[in-house]
């Protein structure tokens, strides 16, 4: 938080006083509990390593959201927590308005809390939830853990060097996007949102408010950057240049998005919506920013026809590479449902042969098959229950549906002339932001990380 203290102390703004006092609060707290729980664990429980990452994600936002109360925005806690959890699960939705004129340690707070939870996903995605095994991430756990090469076999060390990687890359981001126009602050600010894939912004126009061809461009790449698997960049550093190439994650991932901006830009360019260079430039763009989950904005795309709307409804659930600090399904997830249905096809056509399904060239185990399943079938059930609590709050179908979507996908911007990518969630009741606060928390710590807790059987063991 001291940050965000030099930040207003330099423009003279008041909400200076803020935060120190809130960093003393978050301080007693959290001395509080490292004093009363220190000890020597040889090894955390099962149990222990998800109450762990569950109460972790939920305190975080609750401290985080102080700031929101006492500065000059005056958020209610409601509003605080909700616009805490967007930027802790790196969603982007948000229920402020009027950031051209904000505080600017508001906006940087708001930035730094996506930066802190995007390497937060890294860690988590690469370190405990192959561990746990949730949702097929076990598919990750010997590459993670691999010693065979002495490539860190640590998780510390791994820890260390993502987070260092993390940095590196956001400094890069900084200095990229302030040649290609955006002032200091901004570029540092959009830095952290981006490599975070979190899409909050210094401006209610986001990054439609550069106007700037060269500024969209530059943070679409930064954007697919941060939807990358984060393992292979270190690969690389390390001279193992072919890391991405025979990944089948990245190329199933650039495939997919090359085949959806050139869907999208035929469609808009043939509903003379754009020329064709504006086609191209907005399409990459916002269809970038919503299937990595950023939720960034150039113009509003529901007003492109009813095709596009239903394709970025769908794209929403997609998300980048596991390992990156995208959220979503991931699209290992797809290609293992896909690998499954295609062997069990070609078993139908010869039921004497064997095939297995594989993942990256090799067979995948019935327990990861299984666990991918589980999650797809809870997500689609959790996402008809999140809808439907939503709905009884008084929310239209359209909000209700694409709400829960963008919550539980991470994504930010829903559909509608309410939370669409011209509005924002300040007009939904406070029920409904409770709701879609679980919602961004389930679906950042994998559904199987939160509802697990609410099993008798689990704490029986």
């Amino acid at each position: 938080m001291l940050l965000p203290v030099a930040v207003d102390l330099a423009v003279g703004n008041p909400d200076w006083q803020v935060f120190p006092l809130i960093s003393g609060i978050v301080v007693f707290f959290g001395s509080s509990l490292y004093l009363s729980n220190r000890g020597e664990y040889e090894e955390f429980t099962v149990q222990q390593a998800f109450l762990l990452t569950f109460v972790s994600w939920l305190l975080m936002p609750a401290f985080g959201a102080l700031p929101f109360v006492f500065s000059e925005l005056s958020l209610s806690y409601t509003d605080a927590y909700f616009e805490a959890m967007s930027g802790i699960s790196t969603t982007g939705s948000t229920v402020i308005t009027g950031l051209d004129g904000a505080p600017p340690g508001i906006l940087l707070w708001r930035s730094l809390l996506q930066w802190f939870g995007g390497v937060g996903i890294i860690v988590m995605a690469v370190a405990i939830l192959p561990i746990l095994q949730i949702g097929g991430m076990q598919l990750f756990k010997i590459e993670s853990f691999d010693v065979s090469d002495k490539f860190l076999p640590r998780a510390t060390q791994l820890a260390s060097a993502l987070s260092l990687l993390y940095v590196a890359l956001t400094i890069i981001c900084a200095v990229t996007f302030w040649l290609a126009g955006m002032t200091p602050f901004e570029a540092v600010c959009h830095s952290f949102t981006t490599i975070a894939t979190g899409g909050f912004s210094t401006s209610d126009g986001s990054i439609g408010h550069f106007d700037s061809a060269l500024i969209d461009y530059t943070v679409t790449f930064f954007m697919i950057v941060g939807s990358l698997p984060f393992l292979l960049y270190l690969k690389l550093l390390r001279g193992q240049s072919k890391g991405f190439y025979h990944d089948s994650q990245v190329r199933w991932f650039i495939a997919l998005l090359l085949i959806l901006v050139a869907l999208m830009t035929i469609w808009v360019w043939t509903n003379n919506i754009y020329d064709f260079e504006e086609a191209l430039r907005y399409t990459v763009f916002n269809v970038v920013s919503i299937l990595t989950g950023t939720g960034y904005a150039t113009t509003d795309y529901t007003a492109w026809g009813t095709m596009p709307i239903m394709l970025f409804f769908f794209m929403m659930f997609i998300g980048g590479c596991a390992g990156s600090t995208s959220c979503g399904i991931k699209i290992f997830r797809f290609q293992v449902l896909v690998s499954m249905c295609k062997a069990n096809f070609q078993k139908l056509l010869r039921p004497n042969g064997i095939f297995i399904p594989r993942y990256n060239g090799g067979p995948i185990e019935e327990s990861v098959t299984g666990s991918v399943l589980s999650y797809l079938f809870l997500f689609v059930v959790c996402f008809i229950l999140l809808s439907l609590c939503l709905a009884l709050t008084g929310l239209d179908f359209v909000t209700a549906v694409s709400g829960a979507g963008t919550a539980m996908a991470n994504v930010g911007p829903a559909l509608g002339p309410i939370i669409g990518p011209s509005g924002t969630f300040q007009e939904l009741p406070d029920i409904s932001k409770w709701l879609l606060s679980f919602g961004m928390l389930l679906g950042r710590l994998e559904l199987f990380a939160v509802l697990v807790l609410f099993s008798p059987k689990f704490w029986r063991n």
